[in-house]
């Protein structure tokens, strides 16, 4: 199993699985994590040798041995793409562990949060209020982040896609997305799947904002850029939340207190994730076809669209329109 785990590893570093491309370095990092717990095991046999009751043996001993059962699942998912791996190679003649799983509850358990319309409407104007601040700094700080959340509230995007945009990405109607910060923050990659890489409308008011921002204040940079940093790279996405969307929040009251460590704290009520739910949440009242949907989320499949936004959608016949124009209705 270990030379079988090796032998996958490399394939992921250097070739990429099934004609993809290879994975980042933070994702690498990832799976050797899993390929530690995965060959840590004591198995019974060489991977030609295996049976299906050994795979179930094995299920058994994630789930008992103190993991959480969602890195049992990532391991267990790990195991069935070595085992894949070595079936396209030959090494084994069919995988053994096909059928045999973890079963995951939907991260999206309960119903996403979601800010209604007059709170995406506070929230905007904190950030005019602020780019109009008389202070110079904060002025200067919100001449960026701006039109950073305007263009999070109506594009959908995640963070790391919006923080990643590049100019050439931006199109008379739009932008379109091709690229995002990675999970460590260290790197420019492609989007994780497929379905990431996507064209996005954009209401004309936050194009013209996007276009004035990269025409006449954007710090010149070697990654293409629209929102570089003041050193030309990337933002930090814990910056961005901590030092701009939190503090449009704040600016706009969207706080809540709340108990921790015995303690009544103050905090912000959203993320800068629950714009994107936001968005989702317009094109379903506005009654855009749910492939649509999907499609303008990046979702690889239809699942993960009704997992997150099914209780949002109403057995009422709907008059399907334009999913363009959100912030008009606002």
């Amino acid at each position: 199993m270990k030379q079988a785990a090796s032998l996958w590893l490399r394939v992921c570093e250097k070739e990429g699985l099934n004609g993809r491309e290879p994975v980042t370095h933070y994702t690498l990092h990832n799976y050797r994590y899993r390929v530690e717990i995965l060959t840590s095991y004591d198995w019974p046999g060489r991977v030609q040798e295996l049976t299906a009751p050994d795979i179930v043996a094995f299920r058994s001993w994630l789930l008992s041995g103190g993991l959480s059962r969602d890195l049992a699942r990532k391991v267990l998912a790990t195991l069935h793409s070595v085992l894949k791996e070595m079936t396209i190679r030959g090494v084994v003649p069919h995988n053994v562990a096909s059928g045999i799983s973890v079963r995951a509850d939907s991260r999206y358990a309960e119903p996403v949060r979601i800010p209604n319309k007059a709170e995406i409407v506070a929230l905007l104007g904190a950030a005019d209020k602020l780019a109009n601040s008389r202070n110079a700094q904060i002025a200067r700080t919100w001449e960026r982040y701006r039109p950073i959340l305007y263009l999070a509230v109506d594009s959908g995007m995640r963070p790391q896609e919006y923080l990643a945009v590049a100019k050439s990405g931006i199109d008379a109607s739009g932008v379109q997305v091709n690229r995002a910060i990675d999970g460590s923050g260290a790197s420019l990659t492609v989007p994780k799947t497929a379905a990431g890489r996507r064209h996005i409308d954009l209401s004309a008011q936050v194009l013209d904002m996007v276009n004035h921002y990269a025409s006449h204040h954007m710090v010149p940079n070697d990654f293409d850029l629209v929102f570089p940093a003041r050193n030309g790279r990337w933002l930090c996405r814990k910056n961005w939340q901590r030092r701009g969307f939190n503090a449009a929040c704040e600016e706009a009251g969207l706080v809540e207190t709340v108990e921790n460590a015995g303690k009544q704290v103050e905090q912000v009520k959203y993320r800068p994730y629950d714009l994107r739910h936001f968005f989702a949440s317009m094109l379903i009242e506005r009654g855009t076809n749910l492939k649509r949907v999907q499609y303008l989320m990046g979702h690889s499949n239809i699942e993960t669209t009704l997992n997150v936004y099914g209780h949002l959608l109403e057995d009422d016949a709907r008059i399907e329109g334009s999913d363009r124009e959100l912030l008009t209705i606002l």
